[in-house]
């Protein structure tokens, strides 16, 4: 969420050069079954919103189901008051890269929606997104939604003890250049434990071999932002929408990952289409146990 970057007066400022270097903070086997079942929550919620959005809903009423969803299930939505974010998801349509307000506007058939969201449980938080199309819509930015979901798999398929954060940026922006779409660059994924931005910063480009070894312990939330056209992006006058600097299409996709001896683990990836309402239910009773 809230993909990383630096806000200044109220506004977000793109990050040229990410900090990636700094305190990462590893977690211990406890800490990420803690983080597993915060990464849980947030990927049910975030897959009844997908069935959600369809022509005609507004994108406030989907925040107000991800609010209700959240707290309903003893969570806190992260986003809500963070930095001053007044939502508990971001909402960005088309053009919009990422930290878009929700609002009455209505979905078109057409459309593609990103939906992030962010939910805190028992002190860990976990972070996921998704990028939605609305009805029938246009081949190519289906592509374009189909390419960011790959990239986001080639990043994680890096996320292995010794490999090096470069490794996962350079998955994300040579597959993505391969299809001729802008990795954005001033907007980036993060550390991700007892708070949503944490070290390292993990840009989506990057040269292999290089930047911090990746150790087991870490917890990463990689999130791939491609454009249909130029890299380059804006923010609107509300201090948070970053938009295209062409106004063509953009896509997002996250996860929250735990690094393993093992190999990467998906904290916030859960089951198919349809059978989310049961599982969140379920979660919500388990979580009343804990």
């Amino acid at each position: 969420m809230l993909a990383q970057g630096h806000r200044q007066a109220g506004r977000s400022i793109a990050l040229r050069e990410p900090r990636i270097h700094g305190m990462i903070i590893g977690k211990s086997k406890k800490e990420i079954e803690k983080m597993r079942a915060a990464g849980k929550l947030v990927g049910l919620v975030l897959c009844e919103l997908r069935e959600m959005a369809s022509p005609g809903i507004s994108t406030i009423e989907i925040d107000r189901a991800a609010e209700k969803m959240i707290r309903d299930a003893g969570a806190e939505p992260t986003f809500k008051g963070y930095r001053g974010f007044p939502y508990s998801i971001c909402a960005s349509v088309n053009e919009q890269v990422v930290h878009g307000f929700p609002s009455n506007y209505k979905l078109n058939e057409g459309d593609i929606f990103s939906i992030d969201c962010g939910a805190t449980l028992e002190g860990f938080v976990g972070d996921t997104a998704t990028t939605v199309p609305v009805g029938r819509v246009d081949e190519d930015w289906l592509k374009l939604i189909e390419v960011t979901e790959q990239c986001l798999e080639r990043a994680i398929e890096q996320c292995w003890p010794g490999k090096h954060l470069g490794d996962i940026g350079w998955a994300v922006q040579q597959h993505a250049e391969a299809h001729g779409y802008g990795v954005v660059r001033d907007y980036v994924g993060h550390g991700i434990g007892r708070r949503m931005h944490e070290d390292p910063q993990i840009p989506n480009y990057g040269k292999p071999g290089q930047g911090p070894r990746i150790k087991a312990g870490y917890i990463f939330a990689i999130e791939p932002m491609i454009n249909l056209g130029t890299h380059f992006t804006k923010v609107l006058s509300d201090g948070w929408t970053v938009v295209t600097l062409d106004g063509k299409p953009s896509a997002h996709a996250e996860h929250t990952i735990a690094i393993t001896e093992e190999g990467p683990q998906v904290l916030t990836r859960v089951g198919q289409k349809g059978e989310s309402e049961a599982k969140l239910a379920a979660c919500t009773g388990e979580v009343g146990q804990l």
